[in-house]
């Protein structure tokens, strides 16, 4: 049922679906950075002020990145928190009371977080240089509750509580209840290790392919490995995290934990299925059977015999698209597979051979794995959004009933559209640009500010 009779047309439904997964889609990367890259600098920063000039080279160079990005990322930010209210007001309208409290903290979030950054950026050779330092751990704080309130919102429309329904009107609102749903823990954890592995192998990948034309020094070196310690770590707890998730939405969203398997009927024992494709009415046509009895059950309730919903009992008008959600999920858990692999051969690698030089196939690997991170990212995402629907709010209000009646939706997709690929290719050249000068041996002095010798000082000096 919904709260209010559908007003868009299904092509107005569909521009708006679009320009909504391209915001998301593209605004999450950089929440991925706003999140894990803090913590990256400040190991950095920290070895730097201990007398490593590279590690203090480094921070300086990356908190410089990190401005960048979020300055982005506030464009990409703010064009979110209109489209939410632009297009979707049958969501907005009714359950504003109840999803209003973390968009505010979000808020808080950001501007905590934008305060600190600034004091940071600014701070090069003017503040003592642990005090400095210190100033990126309330820039992580921020990032990591920032993405915790904006993903109460996202587990609340996935597991709607704190607030009662009568005669279609929305009461007795709790917004705390509504804040710490039963789906937030699993959804916070899996994106937050998420972000790690997104950005550490991205990061790694830039050091990783100069390394590759020949730049062979520590520098390099530590723009490498200081990376992809993290991204390992996040890569090879991920899986245990997904696990544990998937057995949560085998609990709250059984729909879509059939989408994801394909599962037609409901059984007990269910087999696993990589690949192949689904059929309505037959379930899942091809793919490769793992030879385990009951291994899908197994990974979803722990248990081989346990029951699996499938498809076929629920109403057709309220099953996801099975193909889109399957093949997200397998892409998502493939991908995640492959950089779990490669976490571990990269943590042998710094136990056993740490201080060789990587192998130029390693290297490669590493290259590959960044943008590989960012589409098991967005696949993930995919997986979530799309597995819910055609609900917006989980069993409450379709997604169809959300949506503006306005006619404009279309135009303001391409417009949507045409704004991010201009932010898009400006990060890219600004990025480029910083790189180049950087390689140049120029550093990039603040346009404002005091006078004063950018990185001229030893580190023992600025303490």
């Amino acid at each position: 049922m919904g709260l209010l009779a559908a007003t868009g047309s299904a092509t107005d439904l569909l521009a708006a679906r679009y320009q909504m997964a391209l915001s998301l889609g593209w605004h999450i990367v950089l929440a991925a950075f706003g999140v894990a890259f803090p913590l990256m600098i400040l190991v950095l920063h920290r070895r730097g002020l201990r007398g490593d000039d590279d590690a203090l080279r480094l921070a300086r160079r990356w908190s410089k990145v990190a401005g960048v990005l979020f300055a982005i990322g506030a464009v990409s930010g703010t064009i979110l928190s209109f489209e939410m209210g632009m297009l979707w007001p049958g969501l907005m309208g009714p359950f504003g009371d109840v999803i209003g409290l973390p968009f505010a903290l979000e808020g808080i979030s950001f501007f905590t977080e934008a305060i600190f950054l600034g004091i940071y950026l600014y701070g090069w050779d003017r503040l003592p240089g642990r005090v400095h330092s210190l100033m990126l751990v309330p820039v992580a704080i921020a990032g990591a509750t920032g993405t915790f309130f904006i993903l109460s919102v996202n587990a609340w429309m996935n597991s709607p509580e704190g607030f009662e329904l009568a005669a279609g009107e929305v009461t007795d609102v709790s917004p705390l209840d509504a804040m710490f749903t039963a789906a937030l823990p699993h959804e916070y954890v899996h994106m937050y290790v998420a972000a790690f592995m997104v950005v550490g192998f991205l990061v790694a990948a830039v050091y990783a392919a100069g390394m590759l034309r020949g730049r062979n020094d520590r520098y390099h070196g530590l723009g490498v490995w200081v990376p992809l310690a993290f991204a390992s770590v996040a890569a090879v707890v991920q899986p245990v995290v997904g696990h544990l998730a998937g057995q949560r939405v085998a609990d709250l969203q059984p729909t879509k934990l059939a989408a994801m398997e394909g599962q037609w009927e409901t059984e007990r024992g269910a087999e696993l299925t990589i690949g192949g494709f689904y059929r309505e009415g037959e379930g899942l046509v091809g793919g490769l059977r793992v030879p385990i009895d009951g291994l899908a059950s197994f990974i979803a309730q722990n248990d081989f015999d346990a029951e699996i919903q499938g498809l076929a009992d629920v109403p057709a008008d309220e099953r996801p698209p099975v193909n889109i959600v399957r093949y997200a999920f397998q892409t998502m858990v493939g991908i995640g597979t492959m950089l779990a692999g490669l976490g571990l051969v990269a943590g042998w690698w710094l136990w056993r051979r740490r201080g060789s030089p990587l192998p130029r196939w390693l290297l490669s690997v590493l290259v590959a794995a960044g943008p590989a991170a960012v589409l098991a990212l967005e696949a993930g995402w995919v997986t979530t959004e799309v597995g819910r629907q055609p609900w917006i709010v989980y069993g409450i209000e379709r997604t169809a009933d959300a949506v503006t009646d306005v006619s404009w939706i279309w135009v303001s997709f391409g417009v949507i559209a045409a704004v991010y690929g201009l932010l898009t290719v400006a990060a890219a050249v600004v990025l480029r640009t910083m790189a180049s000068r950087w390689r140049a041996g120029a550093e990039l002095q603040a346009p404002y500010g005091p006078p004063g010798p950018l990185h001229t000082r030893e580190p023992e000096q600025v303490r």
